[in-house]
């Protein structure tokens, strides 16, 4: 199959979006498929083989490190070279619309997918009141695909409660060499506690931003005196969190990546994980790929990974963070009941590689190539 993939974000940007689909991409390439991402310029035009045509942005406002692509006429002569026999839309938004569009005017068959809980990160920037507008736009681009695809089984519900229809799950995956328990090192546990290897480590990984809640963090840092809190990546709110947490033992790590972000997941004690903005989580997994132990708020797509006292801890979100200090001072307290946690942590993230998710996406692909070809024949 030729692949045309239409995607708001992609390298070199780090985050959980980019992380599924540089492996889809990679997985895709080598099961003998050929590859076009279209993606807002980063300087990259190859990934494990597939061409990546860069469209010129703008940095967002209120989020810098991404950057808003326009539509434009030279996607439709690239994609008319490249002559695609799907194109999938990813979290289409203002450059995936153009993919909506070229699939109608080239009638190549549509796959979308949903990443992004965009409706619930209004509430985050005093925006609220969009909410119901952002869906019906949501709708109205989604129930232009043949299929819609979710990452957990709480999207697939809410989306189809919105009035989104043909929604379908692809399922979750993880690198499960990179995320490693056996890349636990004592330089890597010095390094996030700033010399302090003896203490209990906190672990967060992820965007630095607003809807992510991780002010909610600092509580449990403060109920466990001798523990410190190691924050990994970068964000549009980094200066109000070093604000926040001014005073507390918090070390801002930064990026990191391969096998530095392994050593960071399997060298922590606990990752603690308070946004209720979730679509997947897919930091979760690779924490429990790592045998790092999570806690994490009962909400979106998480329950579907975490399941509540067998491979990690779930608090409920709109309760005050006392359940969550419970937890993860019993896990840090019961050293029998954490090792068993991550023995678990581990299990669970082993059946889901990222082989299996792009084989299922690949079955996904193909129906609906099928499906179009039949109403066509009609």
């Amino acid at each position: 199959m030729r692949i045309a993939l239409f995607t708001e974000t992609f390298l070199p940007k780090v985050d959980g979006i980019v992380t599924r689909l540089r492996h889809t991409v990679d997985h895709l390439q080598r099961n003998g498929d050929q590859v076009m991402v279209i993606a807002p310029e980063g300087g990259i035009t190859e990934h494990k083989g597939a061409k990546v045509y860069g469209v010129t942005g703008f940095p967002l406002p209120l989020y810098p490190e991404l950057k808003m692509a326009l539509p434009r006429p030279a996607i439709g002569y690239a994609l008319e070279e490249f002559q695609p026999d799907i194109i999938h839309v990813v979290n289409p938004a203002v450059l995936g619309l153009s993919g909506i569009f070229y699939s109608k005017t080239l009638k190549i068959p549509l796959v979308a997918s949903y990443h992004t809980h965009l409706p619930q990160y209004l509430q985050h920037y005093g925006l609220g009141m969009l909410e119901g507008l952002l869906w019906e736009l949501l709708k109205g681009a989604h129930n232009q695909a043949r299929l819609n695809l979710c990452t957990s089984t709480a999207m697939v519900e809410e989306l189809t409660a919105h009035g989104i229809e043909r929604v379908d799950l692809w399922q979750r995956g993880v690198d499960t060499e990179l995320f490693h328990p056996d890349l636990a090192s004592k330089q890597m546990r010095e390094l996030l506690s700033q010399n302090h290897p003896q203490c209990p480590l906190l672990l967060y990984v992820g965007r630095l931003s607003a809807e992510k809640e991780i002010e909610r963090i600092k509580p449990i840092l403060e109920a466990i005196p001798e523990a410190r809190l190691a924050l990994v990546g970068d964000g549009p709110h980094r200066q109000a969190l070093q604000k926040h947490f001014a005073g507390t033992n918090t070390h801002f790590v930064g990026y990191l990546m391969g096998r530095e972000l392994g050593a960071a997941f399997a060298s922590a004690d606990a990752f603690i994980f308070p946004s209720r903005t979730e679509t997947l989580g897919l930091v979760l997994l690779e924490a429990m790929a790592a045998g790092c132990p999570v806690v994490a708020a009962r909400s979106g797509g998480i329950p579907d990974i975490v399941t509540d006292g067998v491979n990690g801890y779930l608090f409920e979100p709109k309760a005050d963070i006392q359940e969550a200090i419970t937890a993860t001072v019993n896990l840090l307290q019961k050293q029998q009941e954490r090792a068993i946690i991550r023995q678990n942590a581990r299990r669970e993230a082993e059946n889901w590689g990222w082989a299996a998710a792009t084989r299922q996406l690949q079955d996904y692909y193909q129906q609906v190539i099928f499906s179009e070809q039949l109403t066509e024949s009609v």
